[in-house]
Order: C-alpha cells, then structure tokens, then sequence
C-alpha cells in the first residue's frame, strides 16, 4: 500500500517530542540508494533493492562498525570458549550454508562486499558466522563441546531480556503496546545499537532493531509492512539442538519479510526447526489487533492468543513440557534468579497498570529497579532492567550462572503502539532502559577481574529516548 504523503497528527506529534529531546550526531552518508546518520547512540541504516544489492549498501556502510566487530569477536570467542574464530566460522558454513534460502545467503555475501569494498578485511563466511553467533556459542557449542573438552560440560548462560505486550482492555485506549529491553554481556551488546530499515524487492518492508552485519534483529523488536509487530525472550536452561535444521536466524528473517499473519510466522519458525535461540515470542497484528505469546522448543510450543489482555517474557518457558522435558533449572519460580524475580515482578506491574498501559507506562515498566526478593528497589540481575554490573551475586543457585559483579545485563529500551507500528515507527532508548550510564575505565578499576575486557567495552552514557520511523532521513 502507497502510504499518503501527509503524515498523521499522532506522528506529527511524536516527532515534535522528539525533536525536543534529540538532535542528530552527524551528517547523512550515502551509497547509492542507502544511506545511515547516527543519533543519542543510534546508527540508523537504510537499505533497499535486491538481495546482493542491499547487502552491499549494508556492508559499505557500516564497514567502520564491521571492522570493529570482527576485532572483538576475534579475540573475545577465543577468550571465552578456548576455541579460535575460525573453528567457528568453518562450523557456521558447515551447519548454516546448505540451509539458507538463495535470497538471504546472496545478502550476507553482499553484507561481505560491500564491507570489503570499503577497506574491511572480512569474508562472507565470517558474515555467517557472526549472524549465527548466539546459535553457535549459545545452543550449537554447549551439545558439541564434549568432543572438545577434557571436563564436564557447564551449561551456556542462553536467557536474555525482559518484555511485554498488551492490547484491548489491558490497554489506555485499545491500542497494542509493546515492550522490550535487551540483556546481553556488554561487550556483545553494545553492537545492538542498529535501527535498520529493510525495503526488500520481494515480500514486505522490515524497520527493526539489529546489529551491524546481521540480515535478522538478533535482539528481536521490529514492525512488518505486514503490520505484524514482534519481540521475544529467550528460554533459560534450554538444552536442545539439531544440527541438520535450519538457524534461527534465518527462520526469523523469513518470517519477519513473507509472514501476512501471526500463523504464517508461527509456520515458519517452526518449520525446519534447529532450537537454536529458543523463545517466547510476544506478536500483533495490527490488522486484527490481537496479540500471541509463542513458546517455541525443539520438539514443543506453544500459541496463545488475546485481544484483551497481556503477556509477559522474563526468560522461562510457561509450556510444562518445554519447562520439564526440554529444559534444566529455568529459574521459572526461583526469585532468587532473573527469572523467577522478573516473573513476579512484571505480573505486578502489568496488574497495577491493567487499564492503563500506554507507551508512555511501558517506559516506566522497562526501567523499573523493584527487587522482588529482598523488597526494596535495587537495580541488580532481579529487576526489569538488568545489572549484573552492580549484583554481589550472593544469591546464586546454580553453577555456571553469570558471576559477581559481571559486565552483563541491560543495554537499550524500547516501545511502540499500534498507532506507531502503522506508521512503522517506535521509541527506542539505547544505553540502558532506566538511563544509568555505564563508563568502562570506571567499572574495571573496581572489578579488576574482568581487567580481559579492557579494549573491548564501550562507555554507555545516560541518553534520552528518540523517535525512529521507517525511510526517515533525519531526527
């Protein structure tokens, strides 16, 4: 559909807000039909055309940000599972390549290009590698490793993120709200800094958040010319991995560019199904403002649905069967974990706000410090927003769990509303959901622990929330 010139008074007013708060970084750069600007922490690419085409714009690009990847992900997969880049990207080509569709492997050898082109040394099997990365070292890793290591296995930490959707009777005036902030080690997340803004020549337009290089979200908040709106959490404690399947990653690109209902994404994600990067996805659709919670397992999931009401992620699967049968220790009731903490305390909130929730609540609710388990507010790995980076960890309950005082937890926020999502657009907030700023020199003179990771952690400054819609130019 050819969307009108004029835009509406709703986004009208958005920008206005966000006009007031944010200012861009830098100029427009330009490659061919693509284009990026850089705003509050924000790189904004985008991209559009064929497959090696648009791969291309996207490697050029960002061919400074590829270039940096690579450095750290080079040094940083032998720092953590004793096994060199390259044992990976020869396993990525191995498991992933004879399972893409044509259209998104010619993406990713353009992504390659276009980065090459540009002064990156970097091959298209790296690209792969570095897309798969969460699969590879998270689900694909921890089964294999026994070929590998001299010791027991430890389970991978695999559980990231907190989020919600409501719609209907759950929500200030019927709209769909939907919520999301991203968990990860620092020096991974802090990748996730890419509003990407996909305008394919075949199936539908993609804005999302992503990561420099990746043909997917990886992160998973993104609206569909489709009008279908997406986030997730992942699993904790899922154990499950088939090789000889399809990754993730492309099962949820797929999904995201062909997907006209919430069944059509449902079938794709399942079909070929690896159980790699495990989820309880949260989805809507506009055109029928009903919302979906879809745990997907390896061999179980699991689809409910509402027009009036809400759903919760906080990295336990609800499904028994996956829960008990697919995974160990999901922290699912354990309020001494994130999960069980994050159980209880978005339960609360979205009650409290029953009614009520609007964007403007989501914010509240992505920053929220409540600590469940020793009552009071306490930023730590219990709460909504995530530190690890401030947690003693005194009350571990399971080896392997992230340590003391660990360079973990949340690194962005975002919300968007049905309104929003028609005119493919939402807020995002990248840094950390409550706005607490992280400063690298600072953290690693009092954790000298973690002194391995100096070079590879980025300052994360205090920046507001901005306004991000599909073909804009500018703020």
């Amino acid at each position: 559909m050819i969307r009108k010139a004029m835009l509406s008074l709703a986004i009208a007013a958005w920008i206005s807000m966000a006009l007031a708060a944010a200012a861009a970084d830098g100029p427009v750069k330009s490659y061919g039909k693509s284009y990026r600007f850089e705003q509050d922490g924000w790189i904004y690419l985008h991209i559009e055309g064929a497959p090696y085409e648009r791969g291309m714009q996207h490697g050029f690009l960002l061919a400074p940000e590829l270039d940096r990847v690579l450095r750290n992900i080079r040094s940083l997969t032998y720092l953590e599972t004793g096994k060199e880049w390259d044992f990976f990207v020869q396993a990525a080509d191995r498991l992933f390549t004879r399972r893409l569709d044509p259209e998104f492997l010619a993406e990713i050898k353009g992504i390659a290009a276009g980065a090459q082109k540009a002064g990156v040394r970097i091959t298209w099997k790296e690209v792969l590698a570095w897309n798969g990365y969460a699969e590879l070292t998270g689900y694909w890793w921890p089964n294999a490793m026994a070929k590998y290591r001299y010791a027991n296995r430890i389970p991978a930490v695999s559980d990231h993120c907190s989020a919600f959707i409501a719609a209907g009777k759950a929500t200030k005036d019927g709209k769909i709200v939907m919520a999301h902030n991203t968990w990860n080690d620092f020096q991974i997340g802090q990748f996730a800094n890419l509003i990407l803004d996909i305008l394919p020549d075949r199936g539908y337009r993609i804005f999302m958040q992503s990561v420099p290089g990746y043909i997917h979200s990886k992160t998973d908040f993104f609206v569909t010319g489709a009008g279908i709106m997406g986030t997730e959490t992942t699993i904790g404690g899922f154990g499950m991995y088939r090789e000889k399947a399809a990754p993730a990653f492309f099962r949820v690109r797929k999904a995201m560019q062909y997907a006209w209902t919430l069944d059509d994404f449902v079938r794709t994600m399942r079909h070929r199904n690896s159980g790699g990067y495990a989820n309880s996805w949260l989805l809507a659709d506009t055109k029928t403002n009903e919302i979906m919670r879809f745990e997907l397992g390896l061999e179980f999931y699991n689809v409910e649905r509402t027009k009036d009401g809400w759903f919760i992620g906080f990295n336990a699967p609800l499904d028994p069967r996956i829960r008990n049968l697919e995974c160990g220790n999901t922290g699912f009731a354990d309020i001494r974990r994130h999960q069980g903490a994050r159980q209880v305390r978005l339960t609360q909130l979205m009650r409290q706000h029953d009614g009520k929730i609007d964007t403007e609540t989501a914010r509240q609710i992505l920053a929220d410090h409540y600590d469940v388990y020793l009552k009071k507010d306490n930023p730590c790995s219990r709460t909504v927003d995530g530190h690890y980076e401030l947690d003693d960890r005194a009350f571990m309950s399971q080896p392997g769990r992230p340590l003391p005082f660990q360079p973990r937890g949340t690194v962005d926020g975002k919300v968007m509303d049905s309104d929003m999502a028609k005119d493919m657009a939402f807020w995002a907030r990248f840094g950390n959901s409550s706005g607490m700023p992280f400063i690298a020199e600072e953290f690693l003179k009092e954790n000298i622990q973690w002194e391995h990771l100096r070079g590879y952690l980025d300052d994360r400054p205090s920046r507001p929330w901005s306004l991000f819609m599909a073909a804009q130019r500018n703020n």
